[in-house]
This record gives structure tokens, sequence and C-alpha cells, in this order.
């Protein structure tokens, strides 16, 4: 078989079977191959920021790798940011990344580019020098994927087009360590610090004992990679974004236990404020690193000082009649979520009443902007569509970041995947109206204010949604929004609902 063909079997083989694809002339091989491995589900994107953030949400989900299939450096380099978002919620991500035959490459063709600088700045990384072990390097490829890494092939066209390939086999995947756990001074001034795996449903019950038995408090990471969430549940406060209450939040504790999660820092530098957000007499300690098993250690921790858990009744908001603001809205998605839905959240400032609203709705998960490179959310979306076709998606989604990546609506309308996006229409990059305020600088003129303004002209999202073959509708109360999210909820494929929030 040829290298394109050992690529694929060996994905396939190894619990790869969906590549999210935008392939150029140096991946055709992989292409053609595809008609021989059928396993293997190819699912095409106009952007590869949409296919890299699609894999991210479906690894999310589905708890194993998903594929991309990039072409060349800039192909690799126009996914890039979707792709740190999945490093650092260590979603497994193994990308497939054509490059020009290895005869070709001393020609400096117009796409050369230092791929390997591009492969390596954002995980592991091998570039298949042969046919013959082009399999192995896929095993390995995977193989890092599964460990929480983004894993990136580079394959030659030549490799992919020669015969002589041989299928690679993956190793098992390696259980999470079980780690001793410490005695910790848990109390009314500590904080368990959730994040990574330690914000799973088993997870999330376990920190609940350990602080009903010990009055320490439970805090989950601003920006959780995928998070349990509603009725049955602990109501597990996420550390605020900006950094006067996220101080706040952290100003009397005096223990911090991180679990599964780093320690808490500012996303940025602000003039006359710390950057580690924890108070400079908190001890910090550590329970689990990503790896280690936060359920056997907050079992283990439960067992020996944990008492009877408060958990979330069952409860929903009343929509309130009158006109949408983020209050609202936050309002409307918790009194109308469904059971097991999936919430994509890349609300940004419009969605910080979001928690709050479904601490009481149907069990349900959230995924989050890990690395905070905006233009995620839709094509998270996407991918957590393919990985569960049973569940609900709800794309909760700002308008402004929503441009990033507005492609992802087309693969929805192809794929016809049950995913309903909500745009917070406000007009405006608001999330940097208020770094210009936290950052110290002018109040702003009329030109840096247009820097900063959605309008002129302003975005007819229902119309862009049409072009791409996803029915939309433009709500503007609480009660319209209702309306629109639960006739997209009740009828099959995508649907988008434009909602004009009061400024």
């Amino acid at each position: 078989m040829n290298g394109a063909r050992a690529v694929i079997r060996t994905l396939v083989d190894a619990g790869v079977e969906v590549c999210f694809a935008n392939p150029g002339t140096s991946e055709m091989h992989f292409v053609a191959a595809l008609d021989d491995v059928p396993q293997m589900r190819a699912v095409l994107t106009l952007f590869e920021g949409v296919a890299t953030g699609a894999a991210d949400g479906y690894a999310r989900m589905a708890g194993r790798p998903a594929a991309t299939l990039l072409h060349l450096g800039p192909g690799l380099g126009n996914g890039w940011a979707n792709l740190h978002n999945a490093r650092r919620g260590r979603a497994p991500v193994v990308n497939v990344v054509g490059d020009h035959a290895l005869t070709h490459k001393r020609l400096d063709a117009p796409l050369e580019s230092d791929l390997d600088a591009l492969a390596g700045a954002v995980g592991w990384w091998r570039r298949s020098l042969t046919t013959a072990h082009v399999g192995d390097d896929v095993a390995d490829a995977v193989a890092a994927a599964r460990r929480g890494q983004v894993a990136t092939l580079v394959l030659p066209a030549d490799v992919s087009w020669s015969e002589g390939g041989a299928l690679g086999v993956a190793p098992p995947d390696r259980p999470a360590r079980t780690v001793a756990v410490p005695d910790l001074p848990l109390g009314p001034d500590t904080v368990l610090f959730l994040g990574g795996d330690a914000l799973g449903a088993e997870e999330l019950l376990a920190a609940a004992r350990v602080a009903a038995g010990t009055g320490a408090r439970l805090m989950a990471e601003t920006f959780p990679a995928r998070m349990a969430r509603g009725a049955g549940l602990p109501d597990v406060p996420k550390l605020p974004y900006p950094p006067g209450p996220a101080l706040a939040a952290l100003a009397d504790v005096a223990h911090l236990v991180l679990v599964g999660a780093p320690a808490p820092v500012a996303f940025f530098a602000y003039p006359d404020t710390p950057g580690s957000f924890a108070p400079e007499d908190c001890t910090v300690h550590v329970l689990t690193e990503p790896g280690e098993s936060a359920l056997a250690a907050l079992t283990a921790l439960a067992e020996r000082v944990g008492g009877d858990p408060v958990l979330a009744s069952a409860s929903v908001p009343t929509v309130p009649d009158r006109a949408l603001d983020p209050q609202v809205l936050a309002a409307v998605v918790g009194a109308v979520l469904p059971e097991g839905a999936v919430l994509v959240d890349e609300s940004l400032t419009s969605g910080f009443g979001l928690f709050p609203a479904t601490a009481g709705a149907p069990r349900h998960d959230v995924l989050s902007l890990t690395g905070g490179a905006i233009g995620d959310g839709l094509p998270m979306a996407v991918g957590a569509a393919v990985a569960c076709p049973d569940r609900p998606v709800l794309a909760v989604q700002a308008d402004g970041s929503a441009m990033y990546t507005l492609q992802a609506l087309w693969t929805m309308a192809r794929e016809q995947l049950d995913v309903t996006v909500l745009v917070c229409d406000n007009g405006a990059y608001a999330i940097l109206e208020g770094e210009l305020r936290n950052v110290g600088a002018a109040a702003g003129g009329e030109r840096a204010g247009r820097l900063l303004d959605l309008g002129s002209p302003a975005l007819d999202f229902v119309s862009l949604a049409a072009g791409m073959g996803v029915p939309g509708v433009r709500v503007t109360t609480g009660p319209e929004l209702a309306e629109a999210l639960r006739q997209a909820f009740a009828e099959p494929g995508p649907h988008l609902v434009d909602a004009v929030l009061r400024s």
C-alpha cells in the first residue's frame, strides 16, 4: 500500500475515526485513499481554523483524538490559534500536515516555509522520511495525543504517494497515575481549585463531599475544557476573568489546593495589579497534576474527611418579559436548556450570567475557551456535534469572535449537525472596551472607539447564516429568544438565533 493508505488505516486502527480536513495539492493522495478506508469519516471545512477547532471540540467530548488534514505551513498557520486552545485544554489532536516532496524541498517553492517550527511550537511533532516507517510515525503521534498533547505528523507528498507503506500499532492508553493523598489543611480558609479532569460529574461529587465535611470552598478554573453542570451536581463557581473580582474571590484564602489545575494567574499584566491571584501569604498545595487521577485523589480524600454534599436542585429561571440584555439572555438559556445538552460557551462579556442561571438546569456539559484565542466556539460546536450526534449542542457565541470562524456554519449545514448557534449581538468588541480601562489606557476618543465598534455596517448574522445554508432568526426580547431556541432544539439540523442585546 502507499504511504497515505498506511496513514489512514493506522489512524483508524488506533481509534481515530474522524478527520476534519482542508486539503491542498500535497494531500491529494490522502484524499484519494479515503475511498479505500470507509471507516474514516472525513469532514470538509472551509478554513483551517475550523478544522483544528472542530478537532478540539470532538476530542473534549469523545475523550479520544480526532485528526485534521492541513496543507503545508500556511495551512497549519491558519489553524494554529485553535491548536493553541486545544493545547491549553490538553485535548488530544493529531494533525496530518502535507508538505512538499522531499525532492522538491531544495527548490524553495513559493509555499515553502518553516513548517517544523510551526509544528513544534504547539506540541509533539515528527516529519516522516520514509514510506516504510510512516505507519510507526502515525502510531507515535496517536500515542502522544492520547497523553493530552497536540501531535503533528508532517507528511511529505512523495512519502504519501510511494508504495511500501506498513501499518503501525499505537500502544494502549496509559491510565492516569494514582497519587498518594497528603494531609491537607482543609477548612473554611481553603479553596479546592478544580480544573482539567477534576470537573467531571464523579469528580465534582467527590469534591463536594470534601467541602461538606471540612468547610472548604470549591472553585473551578476560569475557562474549563469540559465541565459537568446542572441539577444533582454541586454548583461550583468559576474564578472570575477580570482581575479585580478574581483577586477579591481569593482574598481571604490561606490554602489553595490545586486539583488538575494550574495556579490561577491573570491573562495579562495590568498596572498596579499582581499577576498571580493567590494572596502573597497563601500556601499553594498540589493534590493532582495533569496525567494524575483527580477522581482517585478526590475519592480518597472524601472517604477520609467527607460529608453529605450540597447539590443543586432542579430549578430554572423565569423568562423575563423585556428587551434582551446579558441578564435576560442568561435567564432564557437557563430556562430552555435541554437535557444532555453540550453548551459551547464563547459568549465573553455577554455570558457572565450563564453559570448561575444554568446551575439548576438539566444535566449538561460546558466547553469553554481554554487558551483565550477567540474563534474556537463555532468550530468546537461542530466537533462536539460530530462526537455526540444524540446530544443537542448550543453554541453561545459573541458576535465579534464569531466572525473569526463563521465558515463553521457551512460545515454544520453540510453535515446536518444538530447545533443551535446563539449569537450575542451587541455590535462591539465589548471585552476590549473593558480591557481599555483595565490596562489604564486613555478613555479613548472617536478614532479609538472605531477599532472596538462592529457597526458601520452592522453585521447581518441572519443573512450570513442563510448564505451558508443555515436558517436564522433575529430576536430582541426574552420571550422571542425562548421561542426561537425551543423551536431550534425541536427541529433537526443547524439553526442560528441572532440575539440583539440592548447596550
